[in-house]
């Protein structure tokens, strides 16, 4: 844990009535290789002195113990299926892990209004870190940290390969009300279903490789691009308010969304901060929500992985020299491309070839801003701040309190290109 936050308690918390046990199998998005590891959400809540400790952190372990009733494969342990390439999860109520501990001499509520000092500068907050999902841990952790003046955060690291975004943003908000108390009475049931998106037998697409460019490779130029993009990374973070965004819909014509041109803009502003050779194919990866693009649509309430990448891509000379409108077109084709049949695509890449994007050339880009994170109350009133664990190449859009058209995007560049890439972030978008 390090010597920066203490441990009060730590303790496995089970379903608080009897659950099925079972084995559940995962679909092949599920048990898509690169989805193999934690996601790790982090939310601060402001002070609030004189609050009783003791009962927040019952509260929060009941409620615990009660939302994985519904949502009792999270209480599982997920290992490979022994019947085939995919994965499964071993239902018998095994528990998930909840910490309480206290960090009032090192975090206050204001040292997250910015970027972290460090990538792993708020790791403590979430200190059981998961290496290897499939080797018997608990998917599902919260930890609760007491800061300075009353002030709190609550980590939480729930396996990927369980759930989306989406769908752990459904779970947590459910935690949530059970914790505060203000449980709604029409909560969508938790769905399964993974069936639903593994390959049907004797139902096999015909996959041509050019219309899944998310898991082809490129050359690469730099002569080490990962090594180029991952090393000595600083933080940054920078926010985007309505005015801001739609001064860049404006630059950048075409009708296009917030998403669509805010993504090109950071896109295009790490491209040129890492000064890539003009001829370097650049990706841009994002995820699709496609519960509503396959037949049947999935039910409300399923909260497996629902996505596929949407995968925007073109030179480096030409992402910057043709300007935002360019980028947001790419970003636009990208997620218009995505189809039931292109859906079957890519169920039978991940399953049949075990398909997995190339780092090279790539920028992981993924949103936050629109799951729901910013209404996570437990009994603290809404989060102050909302983001990532550790802040890393990946950039994030993380939603803000009260500002619903605003965005902040987080996202960690070698500190050698960190004033470049921050002067065009926020520099007029030509």
């Amino acid at each position: 844990m390090g010597s920066s936050v203490r441990v009060k308690e730590a303790s496995v918390v089970t379903p608080s009535e009897p659950t099925p046990s079972r084995v559940l199998a995962l679909s092949a998005l599920d048990s898509q290789l690169f989805l193999r590891f934690t996601i790790e959400y982090l939310f601060i809540y402001e002070p609030r002195p004189g609050v009783n400790q003791t009962a927040v952190a019952a509260r929060m372990k009941s409620a615990l113990a009660r939302a994985l009733v519904p949502y009792y494969p999270l209480a599982g342990r997920v290992r490979p299926s022994a019947e085939g390439p995919g994965l499964e999860v071993v239902c018998a109520a095994q528990g998930a892990v909840f910490i309480e501990a206290s960090a009032d001499r090192c975090y206050s509520a204001n040292d997250f209004e910015k970027a972290p000092k460090t990538v792993t500068h708020w790791r403590p907050l979430l200190s059981f870190h998961v290496a290897d999902v499939l080797k018997g841990s608990p998917p599902l952790v919260v930890q609760l940290t007491w800061l300075a003046g009353g002030a709190a955060a609550v980590g939480l690291g729930i396996n990927h390969c369980l759930c989306d975004g989406i769908g752990s943003a459904e779970f947590l908000n459910y935690f949530a009300e059970l914790a505060n108390g203000r449980k709604r009475e029409c909560w969508p049931k938790p769905v399964w279903e993974r069936h639903l998106l593994s390959p049907t037998l004797g139902n096999r697409t015909r996959i041509d490789p050019a219309s899944h460019p998310e898991f082809s490779r490129v050359p690469d130029l730099c002569g080490g691009f990962v090594k180029k993009v991952s090393t000595g990374l600083k933080p940054t973070s920078v926010t985007f308010d309505k005015g801001r965004l739609n001064e860049l819909k404006r630059v950048a014509g075409g009708c296009y969304t917030s998403f669509e041109v805010l993504a090109a803009h950071v896109w295009r502003s790490w491209a040129r901060a890492l000064r890539f050779p003009g001829k370097q194919i650049l990706k841009l990866v994002f995820s699709i929500n496609v519960r509503k693009r396959v037949k049947p649509g999935l039910g409300e309430g399923y909260y497996g992985n629902a996505f596929v990448l949407g995968c925007a891509e073109t030179s480096a000379k030409e992402l910057e020299e043709r300007g935002i409108g360019y980028g947001s077109s790419l970003v636009r084709r990208a997620k218009e491309r995505v189809g039931e049949s292109h859906v079957q695509g890519v169920i039978e890449c991940v399953w049949e070839r075990k398909a997995c994007p190339d780092p090279v050339g790539v920028l992981i880009l993924s949103q936050w801003s629109r799951l729901g994170l910013e209404k996570v109350d437990v009994g603290l009133g809404k989060p102050l701040h909302v983001g990532p664990v550790c802040c890393d190449r990946y950039c994030l859009f993380l939603p803000l309190r009260d500002h619903s058209f605003s965005v902040k995007v987080m996202l960690a560049v070698p500190a050698s290109a960190l004033h470049h890439y921050h002067a065009s972030l926020i520099s007029h978008p030509f």
